[in-house]
């Protein structure tokens, strides 16, 4: 759900240093067994909501919408507003195609995400595992299930126009403190998502016009850059 900041920090990761080698495991008898990973729960007055949308993204097969995209920065205490569309095709294609303020695209494929940014003339490839995506990602996807990974309530919000979800993570995560979906109560698809970074800076992303199941092409996923578009392949390093 973090969409452009969560594919830039997956890209900006290919150029980070190796991590030290593991020290030599100890002996079996020595090797204490490790906690349990914390389970979620869903407050009973969302339950049937909260099932309702992980049905309906597990049932689309591929989805076209606009969007609004408010970035506030709490550390330099102002927002930053993208409008685009946002495209997704099962399994695991999607496409961020910002218009502003300036065009930009964002392509998650497989393994693989593209960052394509025509007034640079650059196009940067990176590796992806999406098996590492927390549940608020790819529930989107219709495979993460939200209530393994979060603890989720019933929110307040006086001008939402569906059921406030507010998902705190079962277990500390380092990518977000909090995920607030607002879903619509008739569709229970997502109108809107807010995930707040670890510094509170908040992204904010509204989902407009939402159309699913169009029989959308894979051709759609591709990116066709023009002749001299610098090309930084993260994906080819260390081959």
């Amino acid at each position: 759900m973090l969409i452009e900041t969560l594919l830039v920090s997956l890209l900006s990761a290919q150029a980070a240093p190796p991590a030290p080698a593991a020290p030599k495991p100890a002996p079996a008898a020595e090797v204490a067994k490790p906690p349990a990973a914390a389970k979620g729960s869903v407050a009973p007055e969302v339950k049937t909501l909260v099932e309702r949308m992980q049905s309906f993204y597990e049932k689309t097969e591929d989805f076209q919408s606009g969007f609004k995209q408010d970035y506030k920065y709490k550390t330099f205490r102002r927002t930053q507003t993208s409008t685009g569309t946002v495209t997704y095709k099962k399994p695991g294609l999607m496409r961020w195609e910002y218009e502003k303020p300036s065009p930009r695209t964002f392509v998650l494929a497989g393994s693989k995400v593209y960052a394509y940014d025509p007034g640079a003339q650059s196009l940067t490839v990176g590796n992806v595992d999406t098996n590492t995506l927390s549940a608020s990602v790819t529930f989107l996807f219709g495979q993460g299930r939200l209530a393994d990974e979060f603890n989720i309530t019933k929110g307040t919000c006086a001008d939402c126009k569906g059921t406030l979800l507010v998902l705190n993570p079962a277990q500390a995560d380092p990518r977000f403190k909090q995920v607030r979906l607002e879903v619509d109560s008739k569709t229970a698809q997502v109108l809107k998502s807010t995930v707040i970074d670890p510094d509170g800076s908040e992204n904010t992303i509204a989902f407009l016009d939402l159309k699913t199941n169009v029989g959308i092409s894979k051709d759609s996923f591709k990116l066709d850059p023009p002749e001299g578009t610098r090309i930084d392949d993260f994906t080819k390093q260390g081959k």
